[in-house]
């Protein structure tokens, strides 16, 4: 059901620089390790002292449950045990959802929950280049067939409260990590338009959820002639009954997407509602 990554500061891959890069790494190195004298970075869970910026304390690490196979093939709710390649859950397979695949980085829970609230919430946007490089690592298999990366939209009201949209930094974090085929993806933060303001989805039930944002969302009409056919890679923060992603898939399908593929940060880690 779960894997532990490489290391906790969450820099998955990456190379050394080449002889023409080396000054400008090394000034790179030199300016950091001075940002950290005046402000030392912290935990992005507990808010402890760490030794990289955007990094997990080992607490914490173990804490978190990084989420990898076994899993469904679709929608990416975890297994407790291997059943082979391509198996599908019992919700998959009496009622596929619109989207092809989902994925996701960590299990939303107790040990995750402040974490991804404070990203969401608290401006806590700090942490978004470390969500990225997780997020690409949680997907790779999504990034790699993807032609463009949009996010969950928030509805206008909110985004003027909150100031930003955690969903649209997650995309623009993940498309400057990944290289598909020698080139960034392209991210389009506006592709969908929340049309209406939804109640918060917190404490509604599967059923609820899914009236809820019936009809939430629409295509920006000026996007129609890129979307045709593409595959879109929708990101969004927290998957609970996938109601939201499906809402969203739906539009983009409907509008002339070819297919349609989730990335979140974190998954409530029960079966996706029937």
């Amino acid at each position: 059901m779960t894997h532990r990554s490489p290391g906790i500061n969450g820099a998955f891959d990456g190379a050394g620089p080449d002889g023409g890069g080396a000054l400008a790494a090394g000034l790179k190195t030199a300016g950091r390790r001075l940002l950290d004298v005046i402000l030392p970075p912290h935990c992005l869970a507990c808010g402890g002292a760490v030794d990289e910026p955007g990094s997990l304390c080992p607490p914490c690490w173990d804490a978190v449950t990084f989420l990898g196979a076994p899993a469904c093939a679709c929608c990416g709710t975890p297994f407790e045990f291997d059943a082979g390649p391509g198996v599908l859950c019992a919700a998959c397979i009496r009622r596929p959802p619109v989207y092809e695949r989902a994925r996701a980085v960590l299990a939303y829970d107790d040990a995750s929950r402040g974490m991804i609230l404070g990203f969401k919430h608290a401006d806590r946007t700090e942490a978004a280049p470390a969500f990225g490089r997780w997020l690409a690592r949680a997907g790779a298999d999504v990034i790699a067939e993807a032609d463009l990366i949009a996010p969950v939209p928030l509805h206008w009201t909110r985004f003027w409260r909150r100031r930003y949209n955690q969903s649209a930094l997650l995309a623009q974090a993940l498309a400057r990590t990944v290289l598909t085929g020698g080139r960034h993806l392209p991210v389009i933060p506006d592709l969908l338009v929340r049309r209406r303001r939804t109640p918060s989805q917190g404490g509604l039930g599967a059923s609820a959820r899914a009236r809820n944002v019936r009809g939430a969302f629409r295509l920006k009409p000026k996007f129609q002639a890129r979307l045709r056919g593409a595959r879109v890679l929708l990101v969004d923060d927290v998957f609970t009954t996938g109601a939201t992603v499906e809402a969203c898939a739906r539009v983009l399908l409907r509008a002339g997407a070819g297919a349609v593929d989730v990335l979140t940060l974190a998954r409530v880690a029960r079966p996706r509602a029937e």
